[in-house]
């Protein structure tokens, strides 16, 4: 989102799972309606208390600004409020003031359908999530660092990329910190951007099935610890996400299934997905699914109360199986076996 892109408008709804996102997604907006304005003048944060409600922002709204050219009005957590205590704001948005702007943050809980159409009227709607496929995060994560206050080149941009991994809400505060150090528009590489970077964010499940299809141990447990540490999933989780990963495979093997097409219309998923869970059935072989198949439900039975081993080193243990089941069905022997 740019300021070309956004037009000064009466409304703005920002909604978003990731609070620093949002939060970002709320300056950036409210800085352009702003305009050269002093924000001290010109802002009125009704924050999320109880007191500060839809009432209290349209009568804000209403409140002519003596010095500033509009008044700016933000109300945040507008998913708190049922559809009949919003009806002040959708009364208000029938006919807003013209020397008003309203900023609603979602926040926690629904936001009633009814604001958000009556928005969508005069205003605009921010969407601060982050894309969930792949192709669309990491377009997205370009498009960040391309407006980023400082120069970064392909490598410290990677980096940072694949360090801060699910964990993109810690990207602007990253780049504002370089900014400072380093100066604005500064020339910025890995050995600048590793200082700041801390603790590793959590990574996509993909990016763990992918490095145990490679078999990649030292990679995939890396993966692991990431998921399990700063992505905070549960062990029975990740379970859950290499039992659809295998049996997604066990699906497509002897099902006579040739084509990308073909297994995108089985299994229900996308075509690459799907393509993906084909070649690697293709690689192990029925021996090789029905080994991996055996692991998982092992570790499930040892995580639920089976092995008295701690669940890191029961999961830690399953993901160096699987990969190296990767890597004996990627051997030519291999391969010409399951072709038989």
């Amino acid at each position: 989102m740019t300021k070309t892109e956004l037009p000064v408008v009466p409304a703005y709804l920002i909604k978003g799972d990731d609070p620093s996102l949002a939060a970002d997604a709320v300056r950036e907006v409210v800085g352009f309606a702003v305009g050269d304005d002093d924000p001290n003048l010109a802002v009125e944060d009704l924050g999320a208390d109880g007191e500060n409600g839809p009432s209290a922002a349209v009568e804000a709204c209403l409140t002519p600004s003596m010095l500033a050219a509009r008044r700016v009005v933000v109300l945040r957590d507008v998913g708190r409020f049922r559809t009949d205590e919003v009806e002040p704001l959708l009364a208000y948005l029938g006919e807003p003031s013209a020397d008003a702007v309203i900023v609603l943050v979602a926040g926690g809980g629904q936001t009633p359908p009814k604001l958000l159409n009556a928005v969508k009227k005069v205003g605009h709607v921010v969407d601060a999530s982050v894309p969930s496929s792949a192709k669309a995060r990491t377009s997205w994560l370009v498009d960040k660092l391309k407006d980023a206050p400082v120069t970064l080149d392909a490598a410290a941009g990677k980096l940072i990329g694949d360090h801060l991994g699910e964990d993109v809400g810690r990207l602007s505060s990253l780049l504002d910190a370089l900014a400072t150090t380093y100066g604005p528009d500064a020339k910025v590489g890995t050995a600048e951007v590793e200082p700041f970077l801390g603790e590793a964010g959590g990574v996509a499940p993909w990016d763990l099935t992918d490095a145990i299809d490679r078999g990649e141990t030292e990679a995939a447990l890396i993966l692991l610890h990431r998921m399990t540490g700063a992505g905070e999933r549960h062990p029975l989780v990740i379970m859950a996400t290499l039992h659809r990963h295998f049996q997604a495979m066990l699906r497509l093997d002897g099902s006579g299934v040739s084509s990308e097409s073909q297994a995108a219309s089985m299994l229900g998923m996308a075509p690459y997905p799907a393509k993906k869970a084909l070649t690697q059935a293709r690689r192990l072989g029925s021996d090789g699914i029905g080994q991996a198949i055996v692991l998982l439900a092992q570790c499930d039975l040892d995580l639920r109360g089976a092995s008295e081993s701690p669940d890191d080193l029961i999961l830690e243990v399953l993901v160096a199986r699987l990969c190296r089941l990767a890597r004996a069905g990627s051997r030519p022997s291999a391969r010409s076996g399951a072709r038989r």
